[in-house]
């Protein structure tokens, strides 16, 4: 928690100790952390370093903590000056920037980016840049980009950035698709699907895009787009599949309760509803949510006799007339 002003774990942990105690012996206070004592004494003369801990002027080897209102204060009013200077350099250089590609080069638009770590670092920063919103494009079987992908969403996301995203059918049949789908939804992400995305994509603020340069197999290269013409032509590729996908529901709170005389579908039928609209087989919808084939189906012919139509067509397009899912 205080790594934002530059304390790392143990030195954390020694300083809530010393505070909760107030002071300590080194000995004591090396049994309560479970260091040696050499290491103890040096994370100590860390904090002291940083104006947190004292050595007790009135009896050798004990150590007291300082104040947290004052000692924290301080470093927080110094980080906070760092940061401002780098904001400012940051400023300068982007405005520096601007007056050198005043009229970019062709080459200036784009940029090749070679190699797997490459790629997932390039990938992973252009979610973090993004201020306003994120456009993605999702095949079912990443090449290079994985687990570290989620947790860019969830920081970029915790900034209050918008997500729209469209993923293959592919996607919910993984082990964990249905999942990780239900965790970017619950974050406010707005998620579609498709038979199949024409390629894999992300735009940043309507500013910068990467999309792959190579097949499978081959060493992963990926090309970054900058405002262009053909930014603009991602950009348009982007919201053409989000016009034709079907949206996706899933979370809404299966386990709470639903009034016995509610005359639409619960929680769970709305799920169902919705991975049969993607796509998905009974089977297929059964695995993901955990529920038996029979009792999918029987939710299904449920969906029908409240809907009164005869065919599972005739449903998708009730459901949609009845609000039951939104286009």
């Amino acid at each position: 928690m205080l790594g934002a002003i530059g304390l790392d774990e143990r030195q954390e942990s020694a300083y809530r100790e010393l505070v909760a105690l107030g002071a300590a012996e080194v000995r004591d206070l090396a049994h309560r952390l479970a260091l040696p004592e050499p290491e103890t004494e040096r994370t100590l003369r860390r904090l002291e370093a940083q104006g947190l801990a004292a050595q007790s002027s009135y009896r050798s080897g004990r150590w007291v903590a300082a104040p947290p209102a004052v000692a924290l204060g301080a470093l927080l009013t110094q980080q906070r000056h760092e940061l401002e200077r780098a904001e400012l350099a940051a400023a300068l250089l982007a405005e520096e920037y601007r007056a050198e590609a005043a009229e970019p080069a062709v080459h200036d638009l784009v940029e090749v980016v070679t190699g797997a770590s490459a790629v997932a670092h390039r990938f992973l920063q252009l979610q973090l840049g993004a201020a306003q919103e994120v456009c993605a494009l999702v095949t079912g079987r990443p090449v290079v980009v994985t687990g570290a992908e989620n947790d860019a969403e969830e920081r970029a996301a915790d900034r209050g950035v918008a997500y729209r995203v469209v993923v293959e059918r592919e996607v919910l049949e993984r082990p964990a698709g249905v999942a990780e789908l239900t965790s970017a939804l619950g974050r406010g992400e707005r998620v579609r699907v498709v038979d199949r995305v024409p390629t894999k994509l992300v735009v940043a603020d309507r500013s910068l895009a990467m999309v792959p340069l190579t097949g499978r197999g081959a060493e992963p290269a990926a090309l970054v787009v900058h405002a262009s013409g053909l930014l603009e032509s991602l950009m348009g590729l982007f919201e053409a599949v989000w016009r034709e996908a079907v949206p996706l529901r899933l979370g809404a709170g299966r386990d709470a309760p639903v009034p016995a005389s509610s005359p639409g579908p619960d929680a769970t039928d709305l799920e169902v509803l919705s991975l049969l609209l993607a796509g998905m087989t009974d089977a297929s919808v059964a695995k993901q949510l955990d529920l038996g084939l029979r009792t999918v189906q029987r939710r299904v012919k449920g969906l029908m006799e409240l809907a009164g139509v005869t065919t599972r067509l005739q449903l998708g397009w009730h459901a949609y007339e009845r609000g039951w899912v939104t286009r």
